[in-house]
């Protein structure tokens, strides 16, 4: 799988966007091997859904039946944030100053997740996105092994999911 991913991303011509007035941030796709099997998220011990915006009656903050096979994964921010609280997220975050989209991806993704890659893990790189809130989003793509120990910080993170490859074909 990651010998596929790598040479498919290898043929990807990356389009990059002018900063301009945005900030620059970065964002890790990290993309698990599928032999192993998780059908539970990584969920912080109390799901506080009160400030996620819209009508959460009735959640909880799981989802079920997306994990399993080759997957990548993604977070619900914590409610308690200041800015983007309760939103669907990859982990990420602005670049320090003299700091790569690369380092700052692999910076965010220890913070926020608690896995520690080094560049080697870098498999490639989509296109910059810019955003209404004023950045550009910079996607690297992350090889994240098999079963990666992964300890989401309870401050940044209320959960974390693998979300299967299988979720994302039409149909």
């Amino acid at each position: 799988l990651r010998d596929r991913l790598t040479a498919n991303l290898s043929t990807h011509t990356r389009r990059e966007h002018d900063l301009g007035e945005h900030q620059h941030a970065a964002v890790a796709i990290v993309v698990l091997d599928g032999e192993h099997d998780h059908e539970d998220p990584i969920v912080a011990d109390d799901i506080d859904m009160s400030s996620v915006p819209g009508d959460t009656a009735g959640l909880d903050g799981r989802m079920v039946g997306v994990a399993g096979g080759a997957s990548f994964l993604l977070c619900r921010r914590a409610s308690r944030l200041n800015k983007h609280a309760g939103q669907w997220a990859l982990p990420g975050g602005r670049l320090d100053p003299g700091e790569s989209p690369t380092d700052a991806a692999l910076r965010e993704l220890d913070e926020e997740v608690g896995l520690r890659l080094g560049d080697d893990s870098v498999i490639g790189w989509l296109d910059d996105y810019p955003t209404r809130s004023g950045y550009v989003i910079s996607p690297v793509v992350l090889w994240g092994g098999a079963d990666p120990r992964l300890r989401p910080n309870p401050d940044e993170v209320l959960a974390l999911y693998r979300i299967g490859l299988h979720t994302l074909r039409d149909g």
